[in-house]
């Protein structure tokens, strides 16, 4: 499947690292590249509203600038030249910063988030920021002031939250890579609804300053990429220690793209069944089945797992979410002092934070801190835990629940339960399309791995990658706003 008939699709939806390539070889310039992406957001993004702003002017001088380096020798490696994405709050030089909020607005002497800043002195080109859920705060992408983002493989669904405008721009081919956050699964929700890579790295991993921050001790930023080489190269640039983010730790930097290499042959993986899989949509279920069995053929030992209570983690993780996030909108003087300029779900869960006490915001830390130790103890023995990364395919705009096995449950309750355990314990996480559901929307399949192996993790999930064909489907072509 692609956008066919579109003289821009076959450039704009290559890999980066082809494309990056096809640049270093001066095989194409970067001005064409921006041209076949810009056009694409041209023609795409009114049906998609996946991007709040478009910086056409600065992208194209910046192209200009990147053709002129390189041909004359001053290539700086495989972002050189490519048209990326950033989620809409994260700070940027030269572009708005909404937080898709009514009211926010990063002015032109605040600080670029170090992420942004890498990515510019990598040589990487920001097109735009893209939409998100309003202040990172949702798991739906239906903003309230900038409107809903719809996922390009169903106009009528959701993209997935927060990040939802990153993983469409990125499985439509308005973009090669974006960063995304990750509070609650807010990367990995949407790329597993979009059909796209997502990675939340290692708390600490991704320095977070400029970032305007949902609950941090629980924020993470990340890659989002239609390749598992894609996202090691997007994360080799932006990670690292960060002294204006003291989250950050001062550990080396590996080569990531090179980490892929190597089979999976004799690789202990484990699937546990409780929580993850007792309550999920039966398609979504056969179809992650059917991608373990895909490892097991390639080699990988898949041993199931009743060690850990991770359904223990809801609450500690709701109670620091819900706390740290109307602490940091309470200090910037946001709320209560304008909630009538919030949209109702975000104003009704800033409104719970004020409720939660002191003291179950410590033992909620008491939790996380031996929650921690006992999954570490378990990844002494085993490179990965594979579980789904969202138990339902994507929902319908508007739709706020959903019923598994004739249980109604709220569509952000069942996103985010796959997802919260390894934001709160800090553990880097990946979702890798693994298949579709019979009506052709994406599922994906989440691997979560030991503190600081995103190489380890990366390389299980390029060889599942690269033994499907999954990363290889684009969505069907737009032709219609829909419904």
């Amino acid at each position: 499947m692609s956008f066919s008939g579109v003289a821009d699709s076959e450039l704009a939806l290559l890999s980066l690292e082809s494309a990056a390539e096809l640049l270093r070889k001066t095989q194409i310039s970067p001005v064409e590249l921006m041209d076949a992406v810009l056009a694409r957001v041209q023609r795409l993004n009114p049906h998609l509203n996946a991007f709040i702003t478009v910086a056409r002017e600065s992208a194209q001088a910046r192209a200009k600038l990147a053709e002129k380096e390189i041909t004359t020798g001053n290539y700086r490696g495989p972002l050189h030249g490519i048209p990326v994405a950033l989620k809409d709050n994260i700070v940027t030089e030269g572009i708005r910063t909404t937080a898709g909020s009514k009211f926010f607005s990063a002015s032109e002497d605040s600080p670029e988030a170090t992420l942004s800043k890498r990515l510019r002195r990598a040589g990487a080109i920001v097109i735009g920021k893209t939409n998100l859920h309003e202040f990172a705060y949702g798991v739906t992408t239906n903003n309230p002031h900038f409107g809903p983002t719809r996922n390009p493989w169903s106009l009528g669904c959701i993209p997935g939250g927060s990040s939802g405008g990153s993983a469409a721009a990125l499985a439509a081919g308005m973009a090669f890579a974006a960063v995304g956050t990750d509070t609650g699964g807010s990367i990995r929700i949407p790329s597993a609804l979009c059909g796209v890579i997502g990675l939340k790295p290692t708390y600490g991993r991704v320095s977070c300053f400029g970032v305007v921050p949902v609950a941090r001790t629980l924020d993470h930023a990340g890659p989002m990429a239609r390749t598992v080489a894609d996202a090691a190269i997007m994360l080799k640039a932006i990670a690292g220690y960060d002294p204006l983010d003291p989250a950050t730790v001062c550990k080396s930097v590996p080569d990531y793209r090179a980490a892929l290499q190597g089979e999976i042959k004799g690789v202990t993986l484990a699937s546990p069944r409780e929580y993850f899989f007792d309550h999920i949509d039966p398609e979504v279920r056969e179809v992650v089945q059917h991608a373990l069995h895909n490892l097991e053929d390639m080699g990988a030992t898949i041993e199931e797992i009743r060690l850990l209570d991770f359904a223990e983690t809801i609450t500690p993780s709701t109670h620091i979410a819900f706390a740290e996030a109307t602490q940091y909108h309470q200090s910037a003087g946001f709320f209560p002092s304008r909630a009538d300029d919030y949209g109702c779900d975000v104003r009704e869960r800033l409104a719970a934070g004020m409720e939660v006490k002191a003291t179950d915001y410590l033992r909620a830390l008491e939790i996380r801190s031996a929650f921690s130790k006992r999954l570490d103890t378990l990844f002494e023995k085993i490179q990965a835990i594979l579980v789904p990364a969202a138990p339902i395919p994507a929902p319908r705009i508007g739709e706020d629940t959903i019923v598994i096995d004739g249980v109604e449950e709220t569509v952000r309750s069942a996103l985010i339960r796959m997802n919260r355990p390894a934001n709160l314990t800090g553990h880097p996480a990946i979702s890798v399309p693994c298949g579709f559901t019979r009506a052709g929307l994406p599922v994906g399949l989440q691997m979560i791995g030991p503190r600081w192996d995103e190489g380890g993790l990366l390389r299980v999930a390029h060889a599942y990658e690269q033994a499907t064909e999954w990363h290889n489907c684009s969505p069907p072509e737009i032709t219609d706003p829909g419904p």
